[in-house]
């Protein structure tokens, strides 16, 4: 095994405890992409939720037809299923954090399917109830 070099010419001790030497456990290297996919998610939900507000801001006194009508165009359906699976991409990665946070059983695994299941599901009612409205006239 290779040994970190600290740049004063000795090798960087290694920390880790004799079991985790011999079984070759260490950091599985995977919480850094989901810290970024969390911080790329919540920017692109900014602008997104800001233009939610604003069209919520301009449709607030209109009647079902006006906002169906609205959803219909092309801008809106692609930026509101855009909003919708960013925002339960970016819950399932929050909630997955959450639950490896303060879940100490053999429940972890099974409550981080399940969040991911439920985001996934409510994701795709939203997505589907927008394409039933921008399709069906």
């Amino acid at each position: 095994m290779a040994r970190r070099y600290t740049g004063t010419g000795k090798p960087a001790p290694d920390n880790r405890s004799p079991f985790a030497r011999a079984t070759g456990l260490g950091s599985a290297k995977t919480g850094v992409e989901h810290w970024w996919a969390q911080r790329a998610s919540a920017i692109a939900l900014v602008p997104l939720t800001l233009w939610f507000i604003a069209m919520l801001m301009v449709h607030v006194g209109s009647d079902y037809a006006t906002a169906t009508a609205w959803l219909r165009t092309l801008p809106a359906a692609t930026l509101m299923i855009l909003l919708l699976a960013m925002l339960f991409y970016h819950a399932a990665l929050g909630l997955q954090v959450v639950i490896e946070d303060y879940v100490h059983s053999s429940m972890k695994f099974a409550a981080i399917v399940l969040i991911r299941l439920v985001c996934l599901v409510l994701a795709l009612a939203g997505i589907v109830a927008v394409f039933r409205i921008a399709l069906i006239r």
